[in-house]
């Protein structure tokens, strides 16, 4: 009997919905005001009416330290209002409400209800007063109170079988920062520190009337219904604008797999893809893949893991689309004395196949028809999860309008085998993230400690690393090829340097190098923005373009099968920029808002007032770091000025062709041959990089910040240009100082003071004489104790502490061993050759460096210091809060203090 009733409804639903506009939910939509939206349905046939609260806020609109709040805050909302200050389930069983609950999940808060439609005046009146009255009723006792229920809440759920598998699977999935990297219970750290005043305020942002979305459901006109929402609703205030999250789906490479045990039976295996968000086509799609993989007993995963080889004890796919991301998965658990590995392997078999042949016509029937009859099971009740009140709120609150559901009909009625199948190829053929639970071995005695723990194990000798070998060639134009072949992988860097770089802007306006780079994928005389961009996709390559100090350069990664085609187009952007009026305006504006925002971040502050402080006006090296110019420069700037900047840099004589990957020249030779034999040599300013030398005295500038929580210091002066015959020395002598975590600097004042999070010295590579920088970020109140230290450090390291042979030796490892891992990609080869290149380095530069390094001996390393440390030349930038900072200071005697302004222009010798 039950099995013909199935078929009866599967043939009825068939014949009277082929159309999915027939499935309908009438209603009617209204925005009162306040900004808060009323969705009502009609439906009679029960003298009974749903109300459901839909608030758009969850765990994703919580930060890093404050999670939790959205789920605190629902529990809070049953405590009690102010016109109510009782158990809010109290007044609701009197009138006999069914279906009452609130839930939170990383989206959306929703309370709902269904009352007699004789209680429909309460339940409104119930909803306004805590939507509008809470605060007066939420004290530090209920607070408290139920903080532990939530916590309590945590610890149950976490201490049931698998218990900790999801915090575990979204911490590890989504990135740090990410919305969905915490679950929405929140972190019992948390939980702990959230304050009244925490709570008071979270309330006040996200509670607001047009936050919110009320559907009616029931036995009520939709006149009437308005009519008492605004009664009682309707002077509740809208509440502040809001921040929304875009779509932020992490990608996954290769299969990130972990490993955790925990007092269960049995293995268990999720394997997660990462899908698209809500009403995006493919998680329909996906939907329809996950029924047709685990639903049933002759789906494909069931029959295969529970049925045929009978090695698991259950198998799920699921779809789990949120507002701005989602999960696919399959979930297994093995009978007990199975292999979770041969669980994992048939998986990815029944995977490969349907991502090779993809669905029956058979399955997709049947899927349909589950799904739709699922939906038509909704329409029978006016509440609760998966009534109408529910699909007209979901899809209000995710996709703005309360009948989106037809759109999900209609993809559900047009959905095709090959719809299927590129979808589960778009999302499960990439990398995914396996999460193995493994059962926790009680073990009742422990084996004695064999390892020698008095020291360290012996790591042995460290692997030979060798550079790859490149060759060089000249072209019939002059331009200077080298390649470097890489056969295992399919895919071939190719980068143009151009000797040009942020220091040719002493030609032309500041700004200009940095603009001109942006702009040569923006068009060019064949092919607009949108064309390079779409002709990129379409071969599957990567082009961007850029300068640093000394070079500009425009890179290519490519795939060797449409190697032509992307170095045509590669050539296309070099050769034939357009400089459209249209990009230039645009990337005009982005650069010049760059520049304000740099003005205001005391990091980039002292970026862009050093280098003059160092090298003068006229020098090539004086100019901002930041190489986005002034704002001044930048607005006077014209197309003409990135022409002129091309037309004088951009010549084969002037530049390298650097090629590594799954070619050889004599492949690429005659294609670069063809595509630049019209590139034409000619004449090229010359940079003035001439030497200058350390200040007489020290120097002390000063940026007023009010108001900073922390002092940026920067000291340095400059040292000798990157070729030099002690440059490994320098580098090893650096890195003691402050090149690194453990180096002298960071320890000072990290480590050992706590005055800073992190600090550090560099000497920033050049053609030319180098910046050598300390510089450190410390807590406004240490910032003269703090400069104290680092002139103090800077001094001992050239003095009375010179390098120890423990700090030397350490030095000599990193420099060193690190190689190990630095080539392994074509773009890191590329990096190198570049390095070579820039710097005029010999062939065997690379080859030789593990050995010098090596072979630095301590009293090497002291020379260093010796040659490039000047304690007495320091110069010493710092931005902050003037009147908090410069009274101490000036009581270091390190010079007079000289006021400057964002843009590194004197403002007058500051005042005793």
């Amino acid at each position: 009997m039950m099995r013909w009733h199935t078929l009866a409804l599967t043939l009825s639903f068939a014949l009277t919905a082929a159309n999915a506009q027939e499935v309908q939910i009438p209603f009617e939509k209204y925005v009162l005001d306040n900004g808060l939206t009323l969705i009502v349905h009609e439906d009679h046939k029960a003298p009974v009416v749903a109300v459901n609260v839909w608030y758009h806020v969850g765990s994703k609109n919580e930060k890093v330290g404050k999670t939790g709040f959205a789920h605190l805050f629902e529990h809070l909302m049953f405590n009690g209002s102010e016109n109510y200050n009782d158990d809010y389930f109290k007044s609701f069983d009197r009138v006999g409400a069914t279906g009452m609950n609130g839930t939170t999940d990383f989206d959306r808060t929703n309370y709902f209800q269904v009352v007699p439609k004789n209680a429909l005046d309460m339940a409104l009146w119930m909803e306004s007063d805590r939507m509008g009255h809470l605060l007066g009723a939420i004290d530090q006792a209920k607070l408290d109170e139920q903080r532990g229920v939530v916590q309590n809440e945590k610890r149950q759920g976490e201490n049931q079988p698998y218990g900790k598998v999801f915090d575990t699977m979204f911490q590890s999935m989504f990135p740090k920062g990410h919305p969905y990297s915490w679950l929405p219970i929140g972190s019992m750290e948390d939980l702990d520190a959230a304050s009244l005043e925490d709570v008071h305020e979270w309330f006040k942002r996200y509670y607001g009337a047009a936050n919110a979305t009320i559907v009616i459901a029931g036995d009520v006109g939709p006149a009437d219904a308005k009519a008492r929402v605004e009664k009682f609703f309707g002077h509740i205030p809208a509440g502040p604008p809001l921040i929304r999250e875009e779509t932020w789906i992490p990608e996954i490479k290769g299969v990130h797999r972990v490993y955790m045990e925990d007092r269960v039976p049995q293995a268990r295996l999720y394997k997660i893809y990462m899908m698209p968000e809500i009403g995006h086509i493919d998680s329909e799609h996906l939907d329809f893949v996950a029924g047709i993989l685990s639903e049933g007993k002759t789906s494909r995963l069931y029959k295969r893991l529970v049925y045929d080889d009978q090695i698991a004890s259950d198998v799920a796919a699921f779809s789990f689309p949120l507002e701005i991301a989602g999960l696919f998965g399959v979930i297994a658990t093995a009978l007990p004395g199975q292999d979770l590995a041969q669980v994992d392997a048939a998986i990815e078999e029944e995977v490969a196949r349907f991502l090779a042949e993809g669905a029956t016509e058979e399955e997709l029937n049947r899927i349909r028809t589950t799904r739709k009859a699922s939906f038509v099971r909704g329409l029978e009740r006016v509440g609760g999860f998966g009534g109408k009140s529910d699909i007209l709120a979901q899809n209000e609150v995710y996709l703005g309008d309360p009948g989106a559901y037809q759109e999900t009909l209609t993809r559900w009625e047009e959905a095709t085998l090959e719809d299927l199948k590129r979808v589960a190829n778009r999302w499960m053929a990439g990398g995914h993230y396996a999460l193995e639970v493994h059962p926790f071995q009680e073990y009742t005695t422990a084996a004695e400690d064999r390892a020698d723990r008095s020291q360290l194990p012996d790591v042995g000798s460290p692997p030979a690393v060798d550079f790859d070998d490149f060759t060089r060639h000249r072209l019939s134009n002059g331009l200077e090829v080298i390649i470097a072949e890489r056969h295992a992988v399919p895919v071939v860097d190719v980068r143009l340097v151009v000797n040009a770089g942020t220091a040719a802007d002493q030609f032309g306006l500041p700004g200009t190098a940095s603009l001109a780079m942006d702009m040569l994928d923006e068009g060019t005389k064949k092919r607009t923005a949108l064309q390079i961009s779409d002709e990129l996709n379409d071969l599957g390559a990567t082009l961007s373009a850029g300068s640093n100090l000394d070079m500009s350069a425009v890179s290519l990664n490519a795939i060797t099968e449409n190697l032509d085609g992307s170095l045509e187009l590669f050539a296309d952007v070099i050769l034939n920029p357009s400089f459209p009026e249209q990009e230039f305006e645009r990337l005009r504006k982005l650069q010049l808002a760059q520049i304000k925002q740099e003005k205001v971040q005391p990091f980039s502050i002292a970026l862009r007032v050093f280098p003059r402080l160092l090298y003068g006006d006229g020098h090539a090296y004086g100019l901002p770091y930041t190489g986005t110019g002034t704002e001044e420069s930048v607005t006077a700037m014209s197309t003409d000025d990135l022409r002129e900047f091309h037309k004088a840099w951009f010549k084969p004589n002037n530049a390298t062709l650097i090629v590594v990957g799954d070619t050889t020249f004599a492949e690429i030779g005659p294609r670069m041959e063809k595509l630049f034999r019209k590139w034409k040599p000619g004449e090229v300013p010359e940079k003035n990089i001439d030497f200058v030398t350390h200040k007489a005295t020290t120097a002390v500038y000063l940026i007023d910040r009010p108001d900073s929580d922390q002092s940026i210091i920067f000291a340095g002066h400059v040292a000798p240009p990157k070729n030099n015959e002690s440059e490994i020395a320098i580098e090893a002598m650096n890195e003691v100082l402050g090149g690194s975590f453990s180096s002298r600097i960071n320890m000072n004042l990290r480590e050992d003071k706590h005055w800073s999070y992190g600090a550090r010295s560099v000497i920033v590579d050049a053609r030319g004489q180098r910046p050598f920088l300390a510089y450190a970020p410390v807590q406004t109140d240490k910032t003269k104790e703090s400069m104290a230290e680092i002139q103090a450090e800077i001094s001992a390291i050239r003095g009375e502490r010179p390098p120890t042979p423990d700090e030397t030796a350490r030095a000599r490892d990193k420099k060193s061993l690190t190689l190990a891992g630095r080539w392994e990609t074509t773009g890191a080869v590329a990096d190198s050759i570049g390095e070579m290149v820039r710097f005029g380095l010999p062939d065997d530069h690379w080859d030789t460096y593990a050995g010098k390094v090596r072979a630095l001996t301590d009293e090497q390393i002291e020379q260093a210091a010796e040659q490039v440390v000047v304690p007495d030349s320091l110069v010493w930038v710092v931005v902050g809060d003037r009147a908090k900072i410069e009274a101490g200071i000036r009581e270091l005697g390190y010079g007079e203090i000289q006021l400057l302004d964002a843009d590194g222009n004197r403002l007058g010798d500051a005042g005793p």
